[in-house]
């Protein structure tokens, strides 16, 4: 599994994560955003609010929405 260990959020919909194997880069969440518990990170200031739990080893947000890490990990833009 490939657990995240930092993310930031950079614009719009775009974040960087840092996953605990070294890989980092961009990764826009966008096409995640479907069905009625991702409806709130519509709104870019609480989208703004994403964090890591550690249980998990994933990003998720307030309302309890998540993104599997291994999605994050086939999206990932490495930046160099």
């Amino acid at each position: 599994m490939h657990e995240i260990v930092e993310v930031r959020y950079l614009r719009d919909y775009t974040l960087w994560i840092r996953f605990e194997d070294g890989s980092s880069g961009e990764v826009d969440i966008k096409p995640s955003l479907k069905g009625p518990v991702f409806e709130p990170l519509r709104d870019i200031e609480f989208f703004k609010q994403v964090r890591i739990d550690p249980e998990i080893g994933t990003i998720v947000w307030p309302n309890g929405a998540d993104v599997a890490p291994e999605t994050l990990y086939e999206r990932l833009q490495v930046t160099v």
